[in-house]
């Protein structure tokens, strides 16, 4: 259990591919313009990340080493594949929207790195696991970073998430600033700007963290020992 909670721990935080291994930066950056995009790229991303890591850990023993790179591009590959061509059957405006960056999950260097450190020397489970908590750390990252360059970008949140979750979320915006729009945070420059104060946050919570911890180890108490001397004392 021990291990499924350090799994746990690194994918969502302690080894966030977004916020420490500073993998993804791309579509990262693109696309979180708002929530919709954060969520439907997070999304996709899950899928290849968990798909990935779980075949990769089957097929581990039956790879020859000079050709686990090859075999891991092509099964990232035909996963992307599924997640672009699901999208464009179920949230094809979402899918225009995105565009490119969903072929890109490919490229993604946190996928193929998962599938080479991990899943292909671990078996099935802690391999689907980590492929779980790793996306789940990463879409995290994204919808966060999406939800404050909307709201302060445009002073909105959730607009348009019907074009991912269909009628159902049509009235779940929220028009938190009227008339607004803060073009900064919506352009490029914004995201790098947005994704700064994240890793600058995460770093101040773990400093903190790491005191707390140090400050309780120095107030607790020491156990007295009493020692057993035996024989004579000279």
């Amino acid at each position: 259990m021990s291990q499924f909670n350090t799994l746990a721990r690194d994918g969502l935080w302690s080894n966030n591919p977004a916020l420490v291994q500073m993998l993804g930066l791309c579509p990262l950056l693109a696309v979180t313009s708002s929530v919709v995009n954060a969520l439907g790229l997070g999304l996709a991303t899950l899928l290849v990340l968990v798909g990935s890591n779980v075949s990769v850990s089957l097929i581990r023993r039956h790879v020859a080493n000079h050709l686990r790179l090859p075999a891991f591009v092509m099964i990232i590959a035909a996963f992307v594949t599924c997640a672009d061509l699901l999208m464009q059957a179920y949230t094809f405006e979402l899918h225009q929207i995105l565009g490119i960056f969903i072929p890109l999950i490919v490229t993604n260097c946190a996928i193929l790195g998962r599938a080479d450190a991990f899943a292909s020397k671990q078996p099935l489970l802690p391999s689907a696991t980590d492929g779980l908590m790793m996306g789940l750390g990463f879409g995290g990252v994204l919808i966060v970073l999406g939800g404050l360059r909307e709201l302060f970008g445009q002073g909105t949140l959730f607009a348009n998430l019907d074009l991912l979750l269909g009628p159902v979320a049509e009235r779940w915006q929220l028009t938190l600033f009227a008339k607004y729009d803060f073009l900064f945070l919506v352009l490029p420059p914004g995201a790098f700007f947005a994704t700064g104060l994240l890793i600058a946050l995460k770093n101040v919570i773990d400093a903190r963290l790491e005191q707390r911890r140090r400050q309780q180890m120095t107030d607790k108490p020491r156990e007295s020992r009493r020692v057993r001397v035996t024989g004579t004392i000279r």
